[in-house]
């Protein structure tokens, strides 16, 4: 996509959530998870690359002692439609007898996210929880249900806090939806 491609997506895209109501779903997930994990020493994995803008304004509102790692897993690469299941990186530290908390930027149908909470298990995590910045409405069931969720969003293609549109826009501070998707 080129940038005045991406510029036009923007221009016409509709506002769902503002950059004060995104911070602000932050902050309470933050508080429930601290409440939730405090006494924990949890591990913290971040999705690649959807959960960067989630987990770095998260991560300074967590304060207690946790380990931090990431795993890159997608189903989508440079396209707008899931596919097949796709392991790039698993953790690097060890999930055996650990709590777990893996973030994300969406949990839309929960097929990538129940194939992560079931590897984890695999692997020997005592128990794997999820946190994501955002859940899609599908108006069904989904494989997973996250343990934290900041904002709930319509079914349409959205984009920004770490979601990208054909590979843009992720670094947005708010969230919007494709004009007519």
């Amino acid at each position: 996509m080129t940038p005045a491609e991406a510029r036009t997506i923007l221009a016409e895209a509709d506002l769902l959530h503002s950059e004060q109501e995104s911070a602000l779903a932050v902050r309470r997930v933050a508080a429930e998870i601290t409440a939730r994990l405090a006494d924990a020493n949890p591990l913290l994995l971040a999705v690649m690359g959807g959960a960067v803008v989630f987990t770095g304004q998260l991560l300074p509102q967590l304060a207690f002692p946790l380990d931090f790692d990431y795993l890159h897993v997608t189903r989508y690469g440079d396209v707008t439609v899931g596919g097949r299941l796709n392991w790039l990186v698993e953790p690097r530290l060890p999930v055996a007898g650990r709590t777990v908390l893996v973030l994300d930027d969406i949990l839309d149908e929960g097929v990538t996210m129940a194939a992560i909470v079931q590897r984890l298990r695999e692997l020997g995590a005592h128990e794997v929880l999820s946190a994501v910045f955002a859940e899609k409405d599908l108006g069904r069931a989904k494989p997973v249900a996250a343990d934290f969720v900041g904002l709930r969003l319509p079914n349409r293609y959205v984009f920004g806090y770490g979601m990208d549109v054909k590979g843009a826009w992720r670094n947005l501070p708010a969230v919007y939806a494709v004009k007519g998707m």
